[in-house]
């Protein structure tokens, strides 16, 4: 029997999965981060993007976060998101939609704290587009 890691996704909202986990992946905010079982002990900041959980059967499970905390134990990895939302839930109309809204933003910047909230949600809509994209890859294969 391979060896597993605890995985645990949670939101404001609610917990998105838990379960067992022969490698895990994540934004960490310095880059992406693999984590397998017996990692050492690490806490980091996530960034916006995908979450992928490898099963001991070879399945990968996307997750997008918003951003959030991660830390790894030995044995366990906790996902603390600000959202949570399992890859296949993504609306991407809405997505796309959002994306246009904050490069309009963007273009016509007229204050500060628009500009600032317009790059926030340009980057939120183009991790969800990522994680849409990378779902849809992972089916084609």
């Amino acid at each position: 029997m391979a060896m597993t890691i605890h995985v645990d996704i949670v939101s404001a909202e609610g917990a998105i999965h838990s379960g067992q986990a022969a490698m895990v992946y994540a934004p960490a905010e310095m880059g992406d981060v693999g984590i397998a079982p017996r990692h050492t002990p690490l806490i980091t900041r996530l960034r916006a993007g995908d979450v992928r959980v490898a099963s001991e059967s070879g399945e990968m499970d996307y997750f997008y976060v918003s951003g959030g905390m991660l830390e790894v134990q030995p044995h366990v990895v906790t996902v603390l998101a600000d959202t949570a939302i399992r890859a296949r839930d993504l609306d991407e109309a809405a997505a796309v939609e959002a994306k246009r809204r904050a490069e309009d933003t963007l273009a016509g910047k007229t204050a500060e704290f628009e500009y600032a909230q317009a790059q926030a949600e340009l980057a939120e809509a183009v991790a969800q587009l990522r994680a849409i994209e990378k779902l849809r890859k992972m089916k084609a294969s």
